[in-house]
């Protein structure tokens, strides 16, 4: 078993950055398998196998704490058994663990606001006590971390929710806007969920977001994720860069609450994407709403929800060809021309 210590306590900037990284890195993880395969498996249906493939995939998104408390135990350098204490705590306050008639049931990847607090202050209290149990390590800090940790986690979980509703309130406001006001606006705020600690799907899904307003914020999202990924295609490896399109460029939340100028091109392309979104009729679910482009969920839906001539050319427009241009202009004025935004604050953390 693995047992290395980080070799000094971190500071609470770089405690909260490799927590925020880890997070964000816990929602790719869990995300990408079903991204992936959703569309596929939709074209097998009553196949065993494509119904096996989807519990999997379904099942791993309500790990989503688990995996980001693992990967922020990773980024603090602690042990394995640290890490998992840290699991442990945030699975259980994550809120994808509902309680029934008959038992504990999971249900969707939970609150990630709440599994980024639970983990933050889970990780803070093994980062305090780790190298202070002994030979009582293993048997102490998995319960002590889980009651103090998942305890407290429990605790914050309604209040952590009621800011998704909340949020979730505002945005189901501005479908009454003016078709293309409301895909400005709607663009905009997904832009800024996608990246922001608030989970874009789970919003779209509590207010049953569909038609237009749905394909305005699929578009938000999708320029967010061309923006982010051609800002630091040069400094970031290819994977890196293809992960934000093949899974979310919430990769980047760390880089964007460190550096809040980031959100300027964001909200600027969102908005021009949504608006264009709306206007060349873009439709979408709930679903597609907070997916973006990966696994090509928001386009295809796009192209099987939305109606009119040339379909499949609005599509290409309102998905690829704008958000490219938007992506490449957006470059050259905030890097190239107004040195206003620099190529390392997009740099990805390395593994």
């Amino acid at each position: 078993m693995n047992t290395r210590t980080a070799p000094s306590r971190p500071g609470i900037k770089a405690f909260t950055l490799d927590v925020l990284n880890g997070s964000s890195l816990g929602v790719v993880l869990a995300l990408i398998p079903a991204a992936l395969t959703s569309q596929i498996l939709g074209l097998f249906p009553g196949n065993h196998i494509a119904s096996a493939i989807t519990m999997m995939v379904t099942v791993v998104q309500s790990l989503l704490g688990v995996f980001a408390a693992m990967a922020v135990g990773h980024m603090l350098r602690l042990g394995t058994l640290d890490a998992a204490c840290i699991a442990l705590a945030t699975f259980v306050a994550s809120g994808a663990l509902t309680t029934t008639k008959t038992g504990f049931a999971l249900n969707g990847t939970g609150s990630i606001l709440n599994i980024m607090l639970t983990t933050f202050i889970s990780a803070g209290v093994v980062v305090l006590i780790h190298q202070h149990l002994g030979q009582l390590k293993m048997v102490v800090e998995p319960t002590l971390i889980l009651i103090v940790g998942g305890g407290i986690g429990l605790m914050t979980l309604p209040a952590m929710t009621a800011v998704q509703t909340f949020v979730g309130q505002l945005v189901a406001n501005a479908t009454h806007l003016t078709p293309i006001l409301m895909g400005i606006v709607l663009g905009i705020i997904f832009g800024i969920l996608i990246v922001s600690p608030l989970s874009s799907v789970g919003i779209a899904t509590a207010i049953s977001l569909t038609g237009t307003g749905s394909g305005a914020a699929n578009a938000g999202i999708v320029v967010t994720s061309f923006v982010l990924a051609w800002f630091g295609a040069t400094v970031n490896p290819l994977g890196g860069t293809l992960a934000h399109f093949l899974g979310s460029p919430k990769i980047q939340m760390a880089n964007m609450l460190r550096r809040p100028r980031l959100f300027i091109p964001v909200i600027m392309g969102s908005g021009l994407c949504g608006g264009a979104a709306s206007w060349l009729g873009m439709s979408g679910t709930p679903f597609s709403a907070g997916f973006g482009f990966s696994g090509l969920i928001g386009p295809l839906t796009a192209l099987q929800q939305s109606h009119g001539q040339l379909v499949g050319l609005r599509v290409l427009l309102a998905f690829v060809i704008i958000p490219v241009i938007v992506s490449v202009v957006l470059k050259w004025g905030f890097i190239d021309g107004w040195h206003l935004i620099a190529t390392d604050d997009v740099r990805l953390p390395n593994d």
